[in-house]
């Protein structure tokens, strides 16, 4: 990258690691530095809360309000309704209207934690594209929208191309998608004066289509910016682990196993991950970094505590690390592990130890349970677990037990109240 920005978004992007591409750097960088550039990222409301992917994104809008920008959320209610199809081998299941609502205000919470919304200039907007998307008129929009999209050029995007390439079926539904999309960021500009449209790489077809149509359209110059699609140093995606997505809303996942998550970061990855999901200075950011041996473990419990102090507050992380502590250094129980309550019912003919692992989401099925306790993985109160064929009564959980996988992993079980 060899523009040099005279703007302080750019150069944050830059200097943190979040910038993959730029439709024009020179004109976005002058709008930047004229006044309030309101800039959008959109969301499909597919899930009732955001999930740790989303988060590079929900850290360049910080960023965005935080160097004078005006961020734009835009809930998909209405493409939510057609699904994209960007590099997706089948077709997301489609969703109700009530169902859609539920998911857009789950996500919404998060969002409040990161920016400041309200009236003025700067202020972050909460947008919903049902509010044009709902009310189209299909042979207008056709007319006045369609005849500007190029079947072939549509047909060249990667993200269409790839699912053709492997002769996986792409709906019409789906195939509409994109033109949504462009038409979110035409309706934008028109509407709000809105310049930027911000989004991971996997976007960069869509973007352009927006900036094409508004250009067509309405004559208007606006601009594109993409993140990279971001892997863990060992190649995985970002934000999946072995218990599934690391949910942002509490009451899908812990503060507590949220801490964890990043506290497991691999070393490799402490400096780079502080530079995006903090906001701790660059040149402290690299010197945690690069810390070796004990001494990176400390930088991770930096990080943890970071990240989940945006999150959830700063209450939350010292908790967190606090329980972190007592478990693993200590020995002890953690007030705030992922807690299975059972109840006498439950347990009138046993329980086995095999579902119990599965149940507190320390293993995915009762096949993988089997094998952590055959591979000496699992621990029954820190000591190790043998016997895959254990059953356990009401009268084992007179006191609360508290199960292992690996090092790393903590849940208790106890009996309901």
């Amino acid at each position: 990258m060899t523009y040099h920005p005279k703007s302080d978004f750019l150069n944050v992007m830059i200097e943190r690691g979040f910038l993959a591409d730029c439709t024009d750097y020179q004109g976005l960088d002058d709008a930047l530095i004229d006044g309030v550039v309101p800039g959008y990222i959109g969301y499909d409301a597919t899930a009732a809360s955001l999930h740790v992917g989303h988060l590079l994104n929900i850290m360049m809008l910080r960023w965005f309000q935080k160097t004078g920008g005006k961020p734009i959320t835009l809930m998909g209610g209405g493409t939510t309704k057609v699904g994209d199809p960007s590099f997706r081998s089948d077709e997301r299941p489609l969703l109700g209207p009530d169902q859609i609502d539920a998911n857009i205000a789950g996500m919404q919470q998060v969002f409040a934690k990161y920016l400041s919304y309200g009236e003025g200039a700067g202020d972050a907007l909460m947008l919903n594209n049902a509010e044009w998307l709902d009310g189209l008129n299909y042979l207008e929009f056709l007319r006045d929208i369609g005849r500007h999209f190029s079947v072939n050029r549509m047909l060249s995007f990667e993200s269409v191309k790839s699912r053709l390439d492997r002769e996986q079926s792409l709906s019409f539904l789906e195939f509409n998608y994109m033109i949504l999309q462009a038409y979110d960021f035409l309706e934008l500009n028109r509407r709000y004066g809105c310049l930027l449209q911000m989004g991971g790489s996997d976007q960069w077809g869509n973007i352009v289509n927006g900036i094409d149509l508004t250009r067509r359209v309405l004559d208007h110059e606006i601009y594109g910016l993409t993140t990279p699609l971001l892997t863990t140093s060992d190649g995985r995606k970002m934000g999946k682990s072995q218990g599934g997505a690391i949910w942002l809303n509490a009451d899908m996942l812990s503060s507590y196993e949220f801490w964890q998550f990043w506290r497991n970061t691999t070393d490799a990855d402490v400096g780079r991950f502080l530079k995006l999901y903090s906001e701790l200075p660059v040149e402290e950011c690299d010197r945690l970094g690069a810390l070796g041996g004990s001494e990176i473990n400390e930088a991770k419990k930096i990080l943890a505590n970071e990240v989940t102090a945006l999150l959830h507050g700063a209450e939350a992380a010292a908790a967190a690390e606090a329980t972190a502590r007592e478990v693993f250094e200590k020995g002890g129980m953690g007030d705030d592990l992922p807690t299975l309550e059972l109840s006498p019912a439950e347990l009138s003919e046993g329980i086995s130890i095999v579902q119990l692992i599965v149940r507190t989401g320390l293993a995915k099925s009762g096949k993988e349970a089997k094998r952590l306790i055959t591979d000496n993985g699992a621990r029954l109160d820190d000591a190790p677990l043998t016997d895959a064929g254990l059953m356990l009564d009401a009268a084992a959980l007179t006191s609360p037990i508290k199960l292992s996988a690996g090092k790393k992993r903590h849940a208790l079980v106890k009996l309901a109240d």
